[in-house]
């Protein structure tokens, strides 16, 4: 065999060949390498998610309960519906086989009908094959799911339909409490309110279910899988009472009916000596349940805009209304407080030996400061008033002249001690300012002390008031009292925080006294009065003056243009719906808010109440009318139910109604003879010895001044013969003489202690005019008296 040479360049090619291929197989190995070291977290996350499915176990939100144990917010099952394209797919076959079913048809026909959402909606779903799971509807009810059960079962579709089961927010109340409780989204999230101030409490810990799948999207053996157990949110108590809560609700509904108010009505009760807030309430609340329905009020609002509904002016305003209806006015709005404030301004004076309690000062109907004339609300003149009377008739000249006396510096230190320069601090999302010029000029301060041109909030003003009622403590306004888990153990516990003091005890007391006299007298707080309990009250009336958009009624704000000198107004701008327009279109509109605040019992304070009524329209629009009536019968129906006991004058129990008996079957002149005794008159009907009907009924409430009882021997004797009139207008000596000659009885509700005041008028009654009655009938007539204490026209000249 002949020897070969192997030439240079082939070596060289093969040598080049080696080293290349040696190259890449280096390459692959570092690759390899980095994949199981630097890489293995991130490529091995990969593959197991390609081998399993992870599904969330949510945890069940905390509870939200009221001061009693009764539940404000809880969880309840409902089901999700979904679908697995994936396995639809891989079970229908292939579409040109003969084996094929069609079985995103039969899902999506079954599940259109049963749960109402589009067929089309469903079978676009089912196409999504690279999908294992696909949500058709949430929130499905118990019963809608059993159904679904049923079409799963008839139709073998177990691994391609499935529902699952949820813990969905649900609120018992519904609409009670809505703006302080808040709302959570479909996620669970907490959205307003307490859910969005105490989302990190109540929201717990979601655990997960992760099932293993094989290429088919089939579930892989028991030993595959893992299962995170769930944390459950933890549980709050609140402050709430849901029983004050309530009262408070109907009074501000009542309220808003009445008066035909536009811009909604707000209130709070709190507790004097802690700042715990018993309820807190804003009119035309949502319904939690189903936060983004819209109202009645904001449905009527978008009507009456003339807006198409698919325009974006429409959208706007929309989305206005609807977070308009989610805001708390106690907490987030301000509002000029006007005659409420005098309380604050009295015990700065009070404090700072400013004025005697039997000092006079004699109003003239006006008083000048820094050359400009400003009228008291009566502009003739109250004459000659003690201090005491000056905060009764609430006199704009009196507190001008205390304000005079106090001084710029000292005013402003006082409304600082008094919490009105800074938030409360409560433990509530969106918590707005106040607006008070530190800048103030002397005319500032002479207005600024009968409470007129500047703002408080709602909770800053009753955190004020309830300082006075104390003692001179000033609070951190609060509504939850504990957090705790399931099993009971205590997370966090409410301690009550003083910030500081405001006026001495005695000044607060001085206040109290002079305040219950006024209700239970003839003050200008009268229409607060409650029998049986010593009432704190002071009534207020302000005025705003806004440029109103002609097209959906909302403000419209000023449009300049050029600066400083040459700066000039050119029109203005709807905030909401941005409509332009100048002065012409855009009218000035004097709207009115009338409030009262109150608390009891005035010698030994356990609550305050608060009702703001902003642009109340129908009626005589004073705080004295229009929220002072509503805090007395929330009043009324509270202090019972908090466990403070009545404690009649003699006069009042002299004026006190009597609840008649049954005397049916009673002997005729017995049954007299216990009437009589009653303080009521008597009148037999008929000529028997036994008594077989009465009127007014057993049980009924009636006065014993003009009280009268029909006992009738024969059941067919008593005649539906009367014609109730008219009462509402009538005053008081006029509906009761009224009553008596058409021989029915009254019973009194309001303003009793003054029911012989020609001021003192009816506004409802039980029976309506023109229903047919019966000798002896009751009829209950709720009386108001209509003195104004206070006119935000306080006009300066």
């Amino acid at each position: 065999m002949a020897n070969e040479t192997v030439s240079t360049g082939a070596i060289r090619r093969s040598t080049i060949l080696a080293i290349g291929v040696f190259a890449v197989f280096a390459i692959l190995l570092v690759r390899i390498l980095i994949i199981q070291t630097v890489s293995f977290e991130k490529y091995q996350s990969k593959v197991i998610n390609q081998m399993t499915t992870e599904s969330r176990v949510a945890a069940d939100r905390g509870r939200i309960y009221d001061r009693n144990g009764n539940v404000l917010a809880t969880n309840i099952t409902t089901y999700r519906v979904f679908i697995s394209p994936s396995s639809i797919e891989s079970n229908s076959g292939d579409k040109d086989s003969t084996d094929y079913v069609n079985y995103a048809g039969t899902i999506a026909k079954g599940l259109s009908d049963i749960l109402g959402v589009e067929y089309d909606y469903v079978y676009k779903q089912a196409s999504y094959t690279q999908y294992l799971d696909r949500t058709i509807q949430r929130k499905v009810d118990e019963k809608t799911a059993d159904t679904v059960r049923e079409f799963i079962e008839d139709n073998e579709l177990e691994d391609m339909v499935y529902l699952e089961a949820q813990s969905t927010r649900y609120y018992p109340g519904s609409t009670l409490g809505a703006h302080v409780i808040g709302f959570t989204s479909s996620d669970g999230i907490g959205l307003y309110g307490l859910e969005y101030q105490y989302n990190e409490y109540l929201k717990g810990t979601d655990g997960y279910y992760i099932k293993a799948r094989d290429s088919y999207g089939n579930e892989m053996p028991y030993e595959y899988a893992s299962y995170i157990e769930a944390i459950d949110g933890y549980n709050l108590t609140t402050t709430i009472d849901a029983t004050v809560q309530s009262y408070l609700e109907e009074q501000l509904a009542k309220t808003v009916s009445d008066h035909n108010v536009k811009n909604r009505a707000t209130g709070i009760v709190m507790d004097v000596n802690s700042g715990a807030i018993l309820a807190m309430a804003t009119s035309a609340p949502c319904d939690l349940n189903d936060p983004w329905a819209l109202t009645s009020d904001a449905m009527q609002t978008l009507k009456n805009s003339g807006y198409a509904t698919d325009s974006d002016e429409y959208n706007k305003l929309l989305a206005t209304v609807r977070t308009q209806t989610w805001s708390n006015k106690s907490v987030g709005e301000s509002y000029i407080p006007g005659s409420t404030f005098k309380i604050i301004t009295s015990s700065m004076a009070l404090e700072e030996k400013k004025v005697s309690l039997t000092e006079t000062v004699t109003c003239r109907g006006s008083m000048s400061v820094l050359g400009i004339r400003i009228h008291c609300h009566k502009v003739e003149g109250h004459g000659g008033l003690s201090f005491a009377q000056g905060l009764q008739q609430s006199c704009n000249v009196w507190f001008m002249t205390l304000g005079d006396r106090i001084g710029i510096n000292d005013f402003k230190q006082y409304a600082n001690a008094f919490g009105y320069n800074e938030k409360t601090g409560i433990d509530l999302p969106g918590e707005g300012n106040g607006i008070f010029n530190s800048q103030m000029s002397e005319l500032d301060l002479a207005i600024y002390a009968f409470g007129q041109n500047f703002n408080v909030t709602p909770i800053q003003h009753i955190s004020a008031i309830s300082s006075v009622a104390n003692g001179g403590d000033l609070y951190t306004p609060y509504l939850v009292e504990k957090i705790t888990d399931n099993s009971g153990n205590v997370i966090y516990a409410h301690e009550t925080e003083v910030k500081r003091k405001t006026v001495s005890e005695d000044v607060c007391k001085q206040i109290s006294t002079i305040l219950e006299e006024g209700v239970s007298g003839n003050g200008g707080a009268k229409n607060a009065y409650v029998a049986g309990y010593k009432v704190a009250a002071k009534t207020g009336t302000s005025e705003k003056k806004e440029r109103e958009c002609p097209r959906c009624g909302y403000t419209g704000n000023p449009v300049y243009e050029g600066e400083g000198e040459n700066k000039k107004l050119t029109g203005y701008v709807c905030s909401v719906c941005e409509y332009k327009g100048g002065e012409d279109v855009f009218a000035v509109s004097e709207k009115y808010i009338c409030s009262t605040v109150a608390y009891a019992p005035a010698d030994d304070p356990q609550v305050a109440i608060i009702i703001i009524v902003d642009e109340p329209t129908k009626g005589v629009l004073y705080g004295s009318t229009v929220a002072a009536p509503y805090v007395s019968d929330a009043l009324e129906n509270i202090l019972p139910h908090l466990g403070v006991t009545a404690r009649y004058t003699e006069s009042e129990l002299a004026k006190m109604a009597v609840t008649v008996g049954n005397y049916r079957t009673w002997n005729v002149s017995y049954a007299k003879e216990v009437i009589e005794k009653m303080g009521l008159e008597v009148e037999i009907v008929g000529g028997g010895n036994t008594v077989a009907a009465q009127l007014p009924a057993s049980g009924s409430r009636i006065e014993k001044t003009g009280g009268k009882v029909y006992l009738y021997t024969d059941k067919s004797l008593i005649e539906q013969n009367i014609v109730v009139p008219d009462f509402n207008g009538m005053n008081a000596i006029t509906a009761n003489a009224v009553i008596n000659q058409m021989g029915l009885n009254i019973r009194i509700v309001g303003a009793s202690g003054h029911i012989n005041d020609k001021n003192v008028f009816v506004y409802s009654q039980s029976i309506a005019a023109g229903t047919r009655v019966g000798k002896g009938e009751v009829i209950t007539l709720r009386f108001r008296s209509l003195d104004g204490d206070e006119d935000p026209s306080y006009t300066e000249e």
